[in-house]
């Protein structure tokens, strides 16, 4: 193992030891964490633990050597290899590592090994102190048969299915009958929305049957899986509930997650909207007695299936850990879950007690992510190029664990970020939320960004009229194809021109000469047009021509129209801002420019104006290779986990062809069209870049024709 230290964290660590945290005189005194985690909620975890003077000690992956959770930790050790099978996943590794560093516990975080009850045993037997529940119930409560049954005898709603022991197709395939289609199928030990799938017919039954089984051996190592009645729409809602090894315990009220896609959350909030006082106290009651039934010690989520008519509910699942969005819920109660969790773990007593926990306004938490929204929630991994946030307070948090320069890896979750915004009510925490989005400028890779603004401005999700089958109810709103207005697109132009102005400045002040053509526009210029023709390729066929002393005229699908527009850009506070002035109107953007694309955020959005391609490059694109329906390509950056064909195979369009792995999903690429399979360029196990050709087709029975050597 490989100790990665700097001088700057071997003095704080001095500083830390001199001030450790110390809880009650008869309870366990933690000194030192390991944080078996990565990204956004190692930094989270290591926050809190330098709040309570505890050292912190950080794994990582050869793909993290430069993380920000690395840096933040006064020690790092290497773990391994990045996939998490081979690094964050490896449990003896990680309990060597905190016995050598001199931990006297371990935070886990979320996902990974937060809810794996041999860790949880192998830390209790290595006299390490678990930051989470104890073994049993996390046995209990991941099991989600055995949960069930639990939740059931403790008198808690639960919704009908098949838990049982057969595993056959047969007996699977009859239950989900008598359950009744649509019917969801769930992986015994799954999370996260891995190994989830939904047969609303009899038919699909058993190819979503596959899916969930093989994607949940893959995650989990087991694919047992059992069934429940899907109900149509309903609402997610889940209760943030505590226990400590005194006997008490409590919640902290609910949090509606039920904004998802691929059945994973993407915006959450607390309290629930639209929910009365006396169901908000069954709802709480309901999810302590969940959890005092499996004895339970530590953070927990209890989730709900919500009817979103009659407002009856019904147990889902418990989650052993801390929940991606417990910040939602610190905001409207005022306290530190992480800090919670530790002084649970050294044995003190819950903080506050029921009566004492009460909620103040309203708070929101968006997840950011490296995705494409418009191709089905893409998954996406690359650099971050540019990246600027919105500036922290009071009530708002940025929880991250990437910086400008870093990469959004394939290994792990693209998730980038959390936002979370808190307001005196809901109407204002929205308002809040619209408004430190577009403050969220990413450059590099695409993102959610401008979905979560689109999603914030919805009339039905301002209502808090939201359900799990939110976003295809209104994809079209949400997910249709948007072209920049004109004025935006001037704007852009504008960018090109004043940005040319500046560079030329620059380049008469550095040469020092007056006489310079290029020292202003008054000056010849040679090769230099007064009239000037641009074309952005943005979504829309759009022309604009600029005349220095006449404007900028305007030609969009053949109409035209004379604008006097102007404007200035400079720096202010770190980003480059246009300040443009447009027909009597005043309006701000921020600016990043490439050699390639310009690129406007605005309190509406984000846009991206890439100039035209060169013929000279447009060409040799077009000779690299087949295009179109005649390969199937990589839609990401990924591993090939499976290969369906081999040459010679005969296909028709939507057959399988290969599986792809990514960012712990995966991945069914088919058949653009009809064909035969004339070249494979992929095997198991191979790291694929995205848009790399995997397969490519010929007509069937149609012989390859060799084109002779160029002379």
């Amino acid at each position: 193992m490989t100790l990665k230290s700097r001088g700057k964290l071997l003095s704080k660590c001095v500083f830390l030891q001199t001030q450790p945290w110390r809880s009650a005189s008869n309870y366990v005194q933690i000194r030192k964490v390991l944080v078996a985690n990565r990204g956004e909620i190692a930094c989270r975890v290591m926050r809190t633990a330098k709040k309570l003077g505890i050292q912190t000690v950080a794994v990582y992956s050869d793909a993290d050597t430069s993380a920000a959770h690395v840096e933040m930790a006064d020690e790092a050790y290497n773990i391994g290899l990045p996939p998490s099978q081979e690094s964050y996943l490896r449990r003896e590794k990680i309990i060597d590592i905190a016995k050598c560093s001199g931990c006297q516990a371990i935070h886990p975080g979320y996902g990974f090994l937060s809810e794996n009850t041999e860790f949880a045993e192998l830390c209790h037997k290595s006299d390490i102190i678990f930051v989470g529940p104890p073994a049993n119930a996390i046995r209990d409560m991941g099991i989600k048969s055995a949960s069930k049954s639990i939740m059931s005898a403790a008198g808690v709603p639960v919704i009908e299915g098949y838990h049982g022991d057969d595993q056959s197709m047969a007996k699977l395939k009859q239950e989900a009958e008598n359950i009744g289609f649509p019917v969801m199928i769930k992986a015994v030990l799954g999370g996260g929305g891995k190994g989830m799938r939904v047969a609303f017919t009899a038919s699909e039954f058993e190819s979503q049957l596959e899916l969930a089984r093989h994607e949940a051996l893959k995650s989990f190592a087991d694919q047992a899986v059992l069934l429940e009645k899907f109900v149509v729409e309903p609402r997610h809602v889940e209760v943030q509930i505590f226990g400590d090894h005194h006997g008490n315990c409590v919640h902290l009220f609910e949090r509606d997650c039920s904004v998802q896609r691929r059945h994973q959350k993407i915006i959450e909030e607390a309290p629930a909207p639209n929910l009365s006082e006396s169901l908000r106290a069954e709802l709480g009651e309901s999810a302590v007695k969940a959890a005092c039934a499996v004895g339970y010690v530590g953070a927990g989520t209890v989730e709900f299936i919500l009817d979103r008519h009659s407002h009856t509910f019904h147990f889902m699942e418990m989650n052993t850990r801390l929940q991606v969005e417990h910040a939602v819920t610190e905001m409207v109660t005022n306290t530190d879950l992480v800090e919670w969790q530790f002084r649970v773990a050294a044995g003190e007593k819950l903080p506050l007690t029921q009566e004492e926990i009460y909620l103040r306004g309203h708070a929101f938490e968006a997840r950011i992510y490296a995705e494409s929204p418009s191709n089905n929630f893409m998954p996406l991994a690359g650099p971050l190029h540019y990246l600027a946030t919105p500036v922290p307070s009071a009530d708002v948090r940025v929880e991250t664990g990437v910086r400008q320069g870093d990469e959004v890896s394939v290994y792990y979750d693209p998730m980038i970020a959390k936002l979370i915004v808190w307001g005196k009510d809901r109407t204002d925490a929205l308002i809040k939320m619209r408004t430190q989005l577009a403050d969220y400028n990413i450059v590099g890779v695409d993102t959610n960004v401008d979905f979560l603004l689109d999603l914030c401005k919805h009339s039905e999700f301002i209502s808090g009229n939201v359900h799990t089958n939110f976003i295809e109810h209104h994809r079209s709103e949400l997910l249709g194809h948007k072209s920049p207005p004109d004025h935006i697109v001037i704007q852009a132009v504008l960018v090109v021109v004043l940005n040319e102005q500046l560079e030329a400045q620059k380049a008469a002040s550095a040469s020092q000469d007056p006489f310079s053509p290029f020292f202003s526009e008054i000056g010849m210029r040679l090769n230099h047009l007064l009239v000037r023709d641009f074309s952005f390729r943005c979504g829309k066929e759009a022309q604009v021509t600029y005349k220095k002393r006449e404007g900028f005229l305007v030609r969009v699908s053949g109409a035209e129209e004379q604008l006097d527009v102007s404007g200035t850009l400079s720096m202010s506070n770190n980003r480059l801002e246009l300040i443009c002035h447009m027909d009597k109107k005043v309006v701000k953007s921020h600016v990043v420019i490439t050699p390639t694309d310009v690129h406007l955020f605005t309190r509406d959005g984000s846009y991206q104006f890439s100039l035209p391609v060169p013929k000279f490059k447009s060409a040799e694109i077009d000779d690299a290779g087949a295009t179109g329906g005649d390969v199937a390509v990589a839609p990401m950056p990924g591993v090939v986990e499976k290969v369906y064909v081999k040459l010679g195979d005969v296909v028709k369009a939507g057959d399988p062809l290969f599986i792809i792995t990514a960012m712990k999903m995966e991945y069914v690429i088919h058949a653009p069209r009809d064909g035969q399979i004339e070249k494979i360029n992929c095997s198991v196990g191979e790291n694929v870049s995205k848009n790399a050709v995997m397969v490519k087709l010929r007509e069937e029975g149609k012989d390859r024709g060799e084109v002779p050597n160029a002379v």
